[in-house]
Parts: structure tokens; sequence; C-alpha cells
């Protein structure tokens, strides 16, 4: 029978006990092992059973055990112990508190999507790990950010497999109160809320439950409440879900219902008000509207406001491809803005304006949240060195006539929570090595740029650890493997077979990641019989773990899947490649410090950065990728190997497929395997070891979260901050003015004549000429620009690579013409072809670059007779 209503009924803990309600309530329990071994002991077998989630722990333990532990010394004096432990880890002082410099009160984080712990199962992949990484390391680190998001009801799809190897989706209903996370309430206990107008008169409310993630308030917005329609209390019903409209009630609900949301936190709590507001992708762009509407209502106008929201506000861009893009229909835009739903009293051109692709190749129709993004930020950033190359390329209409280098994306590399991805075992091993005080800072707060300590760990430990990692990840799969069949329909006597898949001796390869074409999951199954040979070859075999998910809509992602899932049916080999359903937290866990080598082979360069293989480097697993993301950077063959690419055989994708699947057979069998079998004097494979230990010491230390929030902090958050405070709404206007003046009289502005010293083409290196340029600047002044020397070698075409600039110095003017002139050294300090040329740029105090303003004035084919090429 069905019940007709459905309860959470929750525990009363015997007054002793209580600390465990806090303990478990606060998801530090997710990366803490004391917590999680306290834990456990309550209960081992109901542990297991809730997924190692202490709040369905808690609700399942039988009150006999729960008045035993009262009664239990040992087990109170650790309860105490952990929750003292706690306590001083959320006040007292960290990193950031110790930090000099003039850093934010606040910074208010947006995402789309939260990957903090498989017990809140709100994220679908990279993007939203990233952002759970990003938490709990600002939390580490003491940094004062306030998350936000959405709490999805059916969060992200389960995955299963039909009996032919198809992808089935499921979405079962996720109870707030079964979660980690309370209701926000006003001061008299009902719920707090926003709301959102909507077209029509109707309105979307809002509930604001909150994670407390360490010491980093995660606040989640729900639309699943009585006092909405049965249509909006839909709109937070599943991630990335939908069409159009619903997508952009979503996105405009966590914009600008998280920044109301922030407003009712820190009034509720008494939390610091943000100064920085950090946009993780497009999704969360439309918060840069409601805090200019906040700044319209204290009396500042549109672009007053937009200066000010600007300054300080950060945008992180992860897609290196437009089509990862939200881009929405210009109307559908407009009929939720305006005097009959949301932002009743800002223009509508003027929001539209922000998102609309007005750049050659654009869609002039459509509205682009990434550019509005860029266009709400004054700092922009790509997520690893070539993702900001590729970012500063694909967005480079938004500011014509400067070359991609210099468009203002910087990059900061993405990181890994340490503490989440390291397997217990090597923390333990370090642990020994450094003590565990010393490991936890080392693998937190990070800083140093070696582990040397790993250098004096014995070969025999790192390779029983290895082993052990291998061993744990056999029984796991073989598990999920199971478990799998039987929901595909076998019966358990067709199963036999599933106790002989894996060997914990054999080189073990994962691959696991979401499943869209360019990740190329069946690369691999380009030369079949080459594979097969491999996986059975009879002295050097291979073994491989593939998990990974297709989009509900992406039927040849799916395709993709049911290939491999069929590859690894066959009877010849399904006990060497297994393909495991539903990817999530919770196997990646088990996963990436369980392989020997992380296998990534996207289209270069479409993967922005790659995390995956950051967490199994912090465990040991080597690296074998192609030279994308962050691999690009720090790739090094101590560390593993790279795939090369066929990045000249033209489009052809056949083409390139089959050469870069050759290229990775040939590297399996020539030099992996036989590295990793080759077993030196002593028994152990000495040159493998000697990798693993490389991969800890040097790139350990590179791929933390606590390394990529310092970052974020020092390069992004602190210059926003700066930026903020120094914008008032005097300033704000000042700038605004400033603008509006320049970009409506910058026809004006001319580079009439260019002159140098040089008598010929040729000059040797060292030498220094003389620039002398007559520019016009129409009824801009001198203050109001900045005339620089641009120089540097230049190829066949003339175009300048690795440029340097010189501003060069006024001298007179303006004369009778209103024509000013500018003098400036040039100094020849590179041999070979070298060219220069002269630009002027607007110029104001309160610029975060020249480019900011996307406007730029060169000399004409008239103003560069005598001003020649140097030295070709």
């Amino acid at each position: 029978m069905k019940a007709i209503r459905r309860f959470t009924v929750r525990p009363v803990l015997p007054e002793p006990l209580r600390p465990l309600s806090d303990l478990a309530r606060n998801l530090r329990w997710s990366w803490h092992t004391e917590t999680r071994d306290l834990f456990q002991s309550v209960d081992p077998e109901h542990w297991a059973a809730s997924g190692g989630d202490p709040v369905r722990l808690l609700g399942s333990v039988r009150p006999a055990r729960l008045a035993e532990l009262a009664e239990d010394r040992r087990f109170l004096r650790r309860l105490t112990a952990v929750a003292d432990d706690l306590h001083d880890y959320v006040t007292g002082e960290r990193w950031y508190q110790t930090h000099t410099g003039e850093l934010p009160a606040a910074v208010a984080y947006f995402s789309p999507e939260f990957g903090v712990t498989a017990a809140l199962p709100q994220y679908s992949g990279g993007l939203g790990i990233l952002a759970g990484d990003h938490l709990k390391a600002a939390s580490d680190l003491g940094v004062p950010l306030i998350g936000v998001g959405l709490l999805y009801r059916h969060g992200y799809f389960r995955q299963s497999l039909s009996r032919d190897g198809w992808q089935q989706e499921h979405y079962p209903v996720l109870d707030p109160n079964e979660l980690p996370v309370a209701l926000l309430r006003e001061a008299d206990g009902t719920p707090a809320q926003v709301s959102l107008a909507l077209p029509g008169g109707k309105q979307l409310h809002a509930r604001i439950w909150l994670a407390q993630v360490g010491r980093v308030p995660l606040l989640m917005l729900d639309s699943d409440v009585e006092e909405n329609d049965l249509g909006e209390r839909g709109v937070t019903d599943r991630l990335y879900g939908g069409g159009s409209e619903h997508r952009l009630l979503q996105e405009m609900l966590l914009g600008i219902g998280g920044v109301r949301a922030v407003r009712t936190y820190c009034r509720l709590t008494g939390h610091a008000g943000p100064e920085v507001f950090h946009t993780n992708e497009g999704h969360a762009g439309f918060l840069g509207l409601e805090r200019i509407a906040e700044l319209c209502d204290q009396g500042l106008d549109f672009d007053a406001g937009l200066e000010a929201v600007r300054a300080g506000t950060v945008f992180t861009t992860h897609t290196p491809v437009p089509a990862g893009i939200d881009r929405f229909d210009r109307e559908l835009v407009a009929r939720h803005f305006g005097p009959d739903a949301e932002l009743p009293r800002m223009d509508v051109g003027r929001i539209l304006a922000l998102g609309m692709e007005t750049y050659p190749g654009g869609e002039p129709n459509l509205f682009n949240m990434a550019v509005m993004g860029l266009r709400l930020a004054q700092r922009a950033n790509g997520v690893s060195l070539l993702h900001g190359q590729v970012s500063r390329e694909m967005f480079s209409g938004l500011w014509p006539g400067f070359d991609p280098e210099e468009v203002p994306i910087t990059s900061v590399t993405n990181g890994v929570h340490a503490p989440t991805w390291v397997a217990p075992e090597v923390f333990r091993l370090g642990a020994r090595q450094i003590g565990a005080q010393r490991t936890e800072d080392a693998l937190t707060v990070g800083g140093s740029d070696r582990w040397d300590a790993v250098g004096d760990i014995p070969d025999q430990d790192v390779w029983d650890l290895r082993r052990s990692l291998r061993e744990q990840l056999v029984v796991e799969v073989r598990d999920r493997l199971r478990a799998s069949w039987r929901q595909r329909g076998a019966g358990t006597a067709e199963l036999g077979w599933i106790d002989g898949v894996l060997d914990p001796d054999v080189l073990t390869i994962g691959f696991a990641r979401r499943v869209p074409s360019y990740k190329r999951l069946t690369l691999m199954l380009r030369d079949r019989d080459r594979l097969m040979d491999l996986l059975l070859h009879p002295e050097r075999p291979i073994q491989i773990v593939v998990a990974g998910k297709a989009h509900p809509a992406d039927d040849g992602g799916k395709r993709l899947v049911q290939e491999l899932v069929r590859f690894a049916d066959d009877p010849r080999v399904r006990h060497r490649i297994v393909f495991l359903p539903d990817y999530g937290m919770a196997m990646a866990q088990k996963l990436y410090p369980g392989c020997d080598i992380w296998l990534n082979n996207p289209l270069r360069p479409l993967e922005a950065c790659g995390t995956s293989g950051m967490k199994a480097a912090l465990n040991g697993c080597l690296n074998l990728s192609v030279l994308d993301g962050w691999w690009d950077e720090w790739f090094q063959p101590d560390f593993g190997w790279a795939i090369p690419t066929a990045d000249g055989v033209g489009t052809d994708p056949d083409r390139r497929d089959d050469i870069e699947a050759d290229a990775l057979y040939e590297l399996l069998e020539q030099r992996v395997t036989p590295r990793f079998y080759e077993h030196g004097r002593g028994g152990l494979p000495d040159r493998w070891i000697e990798m693993v230990r490389q991969t800890l010491t040097l790139l350990g230390p590179k791929v933390l979260a606590g390394r990529m929030v310092r970052e974020y902090v020092e390069r992004l958050y602190a210059p926003a901050a700066h930026a903020h405070r120094t914008m008032t709404p005097d300033v704000a206007r000042e700038l605004a003015e400033w603008k509006s003046r320049v970009r409506s009289e910058w026809h004006g502005v001319t580079v009439d004549h260019v002159e140098t010293t040089a008598a010929t083409t040729t000059a040797e290196l060292g030498t220094t000429l003389g620039l002398r340029v007559h520019v016009g600047l129409g009824a801009l002044g001198p203050d109001d620009v900045e005339i620089q020397a641009v120089s540097g070698r230049v190829d066949e075409e003339d175009r300048i690579a690795d440029a340097a600039t010189v501003p060069l110095k006024s001298v007179g003017g303006p004369d009778p013409e209103g024509r000013w002139v500018y003098e400036g050294p040039l100094s020849l300090d590179r041999t070979g072809p070298f060219g220069y040329t002269v630009r002027i740029l607007p110029s104001h105090r309160l610029l975060a670059s020249g480019a900011e303003l996307g406007v730029v004035a060169v000399p004409s084919e008239d103003a560069v007779e005598d001003a020649g090429v140097l030295m070709r």
C-alpha cells in the first residue's frame, strides 16, 4: 500500500549525545576522518547502510543503542574531542585571518551546482565538484565565503543500464528534511523567503535552505513551496532540466533571488555583507542586475550602478566552446523584466544590451549569459593557462581592436580539495612520515613548492600502498558490477563470473567523466583487436574501469555509453574492462586512489581544466592524457605521459581519432606497461615507484584547491574589494560619466603621423630610437588617454608577437589643427624581424585594464610613411 502522506521522524538524542547533531549538520564530516570514524562507531551496520551519511544514520539508530552510547565514557570522550575540534576549526584563526593586505570582509560565491558530498546530491559533474571544493578550501583557509545555489528536489539524474546497455535516467525525489540542511528562519521562527515577480502579476517564492560547509554557509533556494502555483513549484525540480523558459527562471532565481537570500542571511545572522561577488559560470549572471537595482534604489542611475557593481564582481568562465553557454531568445528575456515583471524600474533595453551578442559573428537576437557575465565583471578568468588563452580568443569580439592576448581575461588553474579526495591510507602514510598536523596543513593550506618528505618513504611502503588501494577498488568494482547486472535483469546464477573481474596485481586504468562527444569515451575502441591484445596480454595485461553519464537529452552520448558497455559485456574481456553506471562522488572517492593510470583523451583544446586527473595524482596515480587543460600546463615526463595530438591533419575527425588512438595504444604497449611490470633487483618496479614519488612530490602541491583559493584571494578578490571600496557613489558617477564621454567622442581620436630617428630598415641590437607621434584627440584631453608604443618580434605578415608597451610623453600641443605631439624611446632589445606600432587607449585611474572600454585608435596607412619596419 502507498502512504498518503510522508513524515520525517527525527530521533531524540540523549543529552550527552547532543553534540552528534551539530557534527552531523556541519558537512565538515565529509572530509574529516575522525568525525566519520566517530559516526561509524555509533553503529557500523547502519553507517554502511546509510552510505556514510550521519543524518540518515542518526535517523535509523535504535534508541537502545543511543542510550548505551550515552553511558559509554570512552565514546563520550571521543565525542567531546571531535566536537571541540570542530569548534576550534570554525572559530579559530586560519590563513586568511593572519594574511596581511586589504582583503574583503566577505565574498559571495554563486554557482548553479555544488558537489560537497554524495549525501547532498546537488551536482552533475566537474563544475559542481569544483564549486564544492572551492567552498571546502575556503573554509580550511578561513576565507569568509557565502555560497549561493539552488536546492533541486530531484538533483541530477541517477543512471542505470538496460539489458542492451542503453542509459536509463531516474529522478528520485529528495526530501530536504532528510538532507544535511536546515531552513533559514526569521527571528519569529517562520521560514525566510525571497520572491521574484513574474509576467502577468504572478510571483515566484523560494525558501532558503542552509548547508554548513565547515566555516562556510551555503544558501540553497527551493521553489517547491505551498505559496507557488504548480508551475512555479517546479522551477527547482532538477539540475539542467526543462526548456528555455524553465532554465531562465532557474537562473533568475539563482542570480536575483540569490542576492536577496544573501541579504536576508546577513540580516538574520550578522554575517558581514559581501564586498565581492564571484559568478561561477554565466548561470548566475543576473546577480549583477539585482545589485544595480539596489544601487538605483539608493539614488544612483543605471550607468553609475553598473560601474559600482563591476568593481566588486569576479566572473569565472568554465567552457571552451560557445555551445556550452546558456543563450536565450531576446524576447523571452524581455518578457521577464520591466514594469510588468522583475526589476520594474529598470529599462529593459539596458538589461538586454548587457547580454546581446553585438559583435562580428554573434547572433543578434540571442541573449548570452557569459557575455552578460563578462560585461558585469571587472575581473574575469578561465580555469587553466590554456583555457585562459582559449577564452580570450573566444570572447575577443567584446574587445574589438585588441589582440586576443590583451583581452582582459586571466586564468586561475583549478585545484582539488585534497582532504576530500585523498584516500585515508595515503593520508596515514604521510602522517607517519611528518605527523598528522603537518600532513593536514600541507594538504589544505599548501604554500610549498615541493613535498620532499615523500622522498623518504621506502619503496616497499609505496608499492604496498598502491596494491592495497588497487585491491580495495577490485572489491568495490565487483560489488557495483553485481548490483548493475541485477538492475539489468540478470539472475544470481548468471553472475558467478563477477568474482573473477579485475585482478589486484594488474595495471589498472581509470576513465571517468561526463560523456559529451569531445571527451571521446570510445577512443580506446578504435582498434578493438589491439585493445583486446592489451587487455589479455599473457605477461603484461591491463584492466580498465570506465564510468560516466551522458546528458539525458544527448542520444549521441548515450550511444557512446552503449558502445562501450557492449564491448565490456564481451565474455572474452569482461574480466578486464568494466563500465560502472551512476558515476558520482561516492564512486569517485574509491576510483581515483585504486587506479595506476588516469586516462584523459579529449579533443584539444576543449577540456577547460579536467580536475579528475588532479584527484588521481594526489593518490599516486599517474596521468596518461592529451596535453589539454591543466596537463598542458604542468606535464612533465616524471608525472606520466602525454598523448600526441593530430593537430596538422585537417578537420577530418575520423582521421584525427585514428591517429590519436594509435598513439595511445603505442604508449601503452611500448612505455606504460613495460615500466609497470619491469621489476628491479629488489623485486619492485623501481622506475614506476619513482614516477609515483615524483608525482606526489612535485605535482601534489600544485593541484590543491588551497593553492587555487589563495590565488583567487590575492589576485582577484583583494583587488576587487579595493575597487569596491574606492567606488563610492560620487566616484561611480564620475567614472560612468567619463566612460560615456570617451565613448561618444572616441571617433575624434586619431594617430595622424608617426616618425622615427631610424634612417634604414636595419639596426643593431641595443640601439634606442626616438619616436615622435602626432595625434588628434578631438574633444578629449591628454588626461583621458595614454599613447603607447607597442613593439616586438613580427611574423611574415608583420603581426607583433610578445609585445612590449611603453607609454609616450606629451611634448606639446594642441597645435592650430588641434594635434598633440608625443615622444618616447624605442629600445631594440631583440634580434631578428622586429616591428612596432603606436596606439591610443582610454586612460583613467579606475580602469582595471586599458582594454576595458574596448576602444583603441591605431595609425592609418597614411600616418606611417616615415615610420618604417625595423631590423627585418
